[in-house]
């Protein structure tokens, strides 16, 4: 039988991300991990809160992303929310450089997943929503929800 490689699980995911900013475009970046990190992910030990990513001297950081020290792991354990460096092609880091020069623009991690056994980041160009976009939104989804609910009771 087939072992499916293909298969995305999902370590990681930053849900406020979305309540707070506006989405505009996403890429997919691979992550440089240490030893017990890779495990530490897949046990789902990580937390993207608070984590934003940044360009500096034509490389991609992700910074204050906390990762959890590996339970089984002794002298080789990381410092949880030290910098990690992602891997993306050059064109890629140079294009998101320049459009987070750009006002209000920031570079947010969504979600951290393996991807034929690798861990893969999940990055998005965003910009800040103001207390009132956030409760235009939540009024929004409460309609939407109404109306289904409408929809399946009449049926």
């Amino acid at each position: 039988m087939a072992k499916n490689n293909d298969a995305v699980k999902v370590a990681c995911e930053n849900r406020k991300a979305r309540h707070d900013y506006f989405i505009h475009e996403t890429y997919e970046a691979g992550i440089e991990l240490k030893g017990t990190e890779v495990k530490s992910l897949r046990a789902g030990k990580a937390n993207l809160r608070d984590s934003y990513a940044e360009v500096k001297d034509g490389e991609i950081f992700v910074e204050h992303m906390h990762i959890s020290p590996y339970e089984q792991g002794n002298i080789f354990n990381h410092d949880p929310l030290r910098r990690r460096r992602l891997l993306m092609h050059k064109k890629e880091i140079l294009k998101l450089f320049s459009k987070t020069r750009e006002k209000g623009f920031t570079l947010i991690p969504l979600k951290i997943y393996f991807k034929k056994g690798r861990a893969k980041l999940e990055l998005a160009l965003a910009s800040g929503k103001h207390n009132y976009d956030k409760r235009a939104a939540l009024a929004e989804k409460s309609a939407k929800r109404d109306i289904e609910r409408a929809m399946k009771v009449r049926d």
